[in-house]
């Protein structure tokens, strides 16, 4: 496992999971993914689609009022939402993220994984989660087969993310800041995580829809026919070599 943060897993918001999720599978031939119970704390249904040994979660709101339907009225539609990192030292992040004054919203704490999620207000263009797994290649919230153990599974996986926001310099500055990897260099709104080859792209917001995820790159991206990109739950879907 990498020594660096390292992207795990990538959500998008839905007004129908069903339907998103649906196109994932037929566009990308996905096996099923997972139905996570818990997140109906949040009021939300959701999917969970292992892709290589990262994933790419479909959340919707099951209930008025939650954080997820005021996110597709502000963003308009569907989109991406949320941007989960796994990192070694948990403690070591906690203790980043406060002395930058950034504000927690939720916290899990499993004997095998642990989750940090912070406030969209002070970490712009997506909620942000902080999360630890022990075994390090495991992955509770994808169910039970990545729970303490490691499934076979496809190569591949994600890579990157573009993220729209309002001053993508400082947008690229603040995520580096949070996942304690050093600041961008030549290229200002870009951030590169160093151990896991993945890379964040942020890029100005488009007119009328505010901030969020607009594309994931994934390698090894089996699309059944095509060659993309393909724009699915309103976000675009790029596939990579490797």
């Amino acid at each position: 496992m990498p020594s660096g943060p390292r992207l795990r897993q990538v959500a998008l918001v839905a007004r129908d999971c069903g339907q998103v999720a649906g196109e994932l599978r037929r566009v990308f031939g996905w096996p099923p993914p997972f139905h996570d119970p818990g997140v109906g704390q949040f009021g939300l249904t959701n999917a969970v689609f292992a892709v290589g040994d990262t994933f790419v979660e479909v959340v919707a709101p099951a209930r008025p009022g939650t954080t997820a339907g005021r996110y597709l009225e502000r963003r308009g539609g569907d989109g991406g939402y949320m941007a989960i990192f796994q990192v070694k030292d948990l403690a070591a992040a906690r203790r980043r993220v406060a002395g930058l004054g950034v504000r927690v919203v939720w916290t899990a704490e499993l004997p095998d994984i642990a989750a940090t999620h912070l406030h969209p207000g002070d970490v712009p263009g997506a909620i942000v989660s902080l999360d630890w797994a022990d075994p390090g290649q495991s992955w509770r919230w994808a169910g039970p087969s990545w729970t303490g153990k490691v499934p076979d599974h496809a190569p591949g996986g994600v890579t990157g993310l573009t993220i729209e926001v309002g001053d993508p310099a400082a947008a690229a500055q603040r995520w580096a800041a949070v996942l304690g990897i050093p600041p961008p260099g030549r290229e200002p709104t870009t951030v590169d995580l160093p151990d896991s080859g993945q890379r964040l792209r942020f890029v100005p917001a488009g007119a009328g829809r505010g901030e969020g995820i607009t594309e994931v790159t994934i390698a090894g991206l089996p699309a059944n026919g095509g060659a993309g990109p393909w724009v699915i739950g309103g976000v675009r879907f790029v596939g990579e070599e490797g």
